[in-house]
């Protein structure tokens, strides 16, 4: 994968992009196979606890929505020559992570990164299409997993379908869409990770004590706060979080 452009080529496989839609990423969520006591939320703010204190908790993961400008590209390029391409897998991971191969798939990936690391994961329901993605990955390097996911066409069509019923309308699979998605979440060595499959693998934040979750204080502060600080703070971004539901 290059360094310059992770993205990946025009004959590769390609999702329509996914909204960032609380109800419709939950329908998706439920439909690959996460039980129904988990449900996304949207964060109206990252700095008021007013607002932060309508999500249920513990958050069990955060998604940030971003437009990648120049300046979140450069600082991207910059941290990604400092490390190796991630090739860790097995059990003993501390997440699941997996390299993004497929056009426009990046709101698809960060569901896929929040629902299969720390608890949540054991909320996906035995023999759901989630389940059985997860233990065939797990054994995986990440260059086979990317392929897994490519030839999943359970995972497309749930995609395809919940990307079609979004509340503005859908761009095409093949267009050029600036905005992406990156998951945070808390990994079962206690550490929060950033999880892109843009980047060469996990990125390590930082330590999370035993009662704080990706919205806590220091969660925030070590994840999207700074994140956003390092992509040059353009407010246009949203949050979705994964929590308990509220029925």
């Amino acid at each position: 994968m290059s360094n310059v452009n992770p993205d990946p080529g025009q004959n590769a496989p390609a999702f329509i992009p996914l909204e960032a839609n609380p109800p419709l990423m939950t329908d998706l969520i439920h439909k690959l196979g996460v039980s129904p006591a988990l449900a996304m939320h949207d964060v109206y703010s990252l700095t008021e606890p007013e607002l932060l204190a309508f999500i249920p908790r513990p958050a069990l993961a955060l998604l940030l929505v971003f437009p990648v400008s120049a300046e979140y590209e450069s600082q991207r390029l910059s941290a990604d020559s400092l490390v190796n391409e991630y090739t860790r897998k097995g059990a003993e991971e501390p997440v699941v992570w997996w390299r993004q191969t497929i056009r426009n798939a990046c709101g698809m990936m960060g569901l896929l990164h929040a629902v299969s690391n720390g608890p949540a994961k054991d909320f996906i329901e035995s023999g759901s299409t989630l389940d059985k993605l997860l233990q065939k990955s797990i054994p995986l390097d990440p260059a086979q997993r990317a392929k897994l996911l490519e030839q999943t066409p359970e995972l497309a069509d749930a995609h395809k379908e919940a990307a079609t019923q979004g509340a503005t309308s859908a761009p095409d699979a093949q267009d050029d869409v600036d905005l992406h998605y990156v998951c945070f979440v808390k990994g079962s060595d206690g550490a929060l990770y950033e999880l892109d499959g843009r980047r060469k693998g996990p990125i390590r934040l930082g330590e999370l004590g035993a009662e704080e979750d990706v919205l806590s204080d220091r969660g925030l502060a070590l994840g999207p706060l700074k994140f956003l600080e390092r992509a040059g703070g353009d407010l246009r971004f949203s949050a979705v979080a994964l929590a308990g539901g509220l029925d």
